[in-house]
């Protein structure tokens, strides 16, 4: 069994920054990226950032310049979230591709971390 546990977020004025962190455990052979996605309320989630395996990264246009996604190790990754506006309050939900395991190949997500940016 799989999990992602997200830590980090929290309350923070604007201009101000936070970093999280997701960290996966479980019997894990390998993954093809890690990431974050953010859920407003009445929005979509949408995507922030990923990094594969491979250390590429990509970013939504709205973070670029102000979130970096990094990896730690092979399991955990972070968000350096920079600059922050009110308008990046959502609910920031860690997200782990391709995951290979004794079961297959699937994805999976962490339980989300609240982030809320005061202006």
């Amino acid at each position: 069994q799989v999990r992602l546990v997200e830590s980090g977020g929290g309350l923070v004025q604007a201009g101000g920054s936070l970093r999280l962190s997701c960290a996966a455990s479980g019997t894990i052979f390998s993954m093809n990226a890690m990431g974050w996605y953010r859920q407003a309320p009445g929005k979509q989630r949408e995507l922030v950032a990923t990094i594969t395996d491979g250390g590429s990264t990509d970013y939504a246009d709205s973070v670029k310049g102000r979130f970096t996604c990094s990896r730690v190790n092979a399991n955990t990754v972070y968000l350096q979230m920079n600059s922050l506006k009110p308008e990046d309050t959502a609910v920031y939900y860690c997200n782990a591709k391709g995951v290979i395991t004794t079961r297959g190949r699937a994805d999976y997500w962490g339980q989300g971390t609240q982030v809320t940016v005061s202006s």
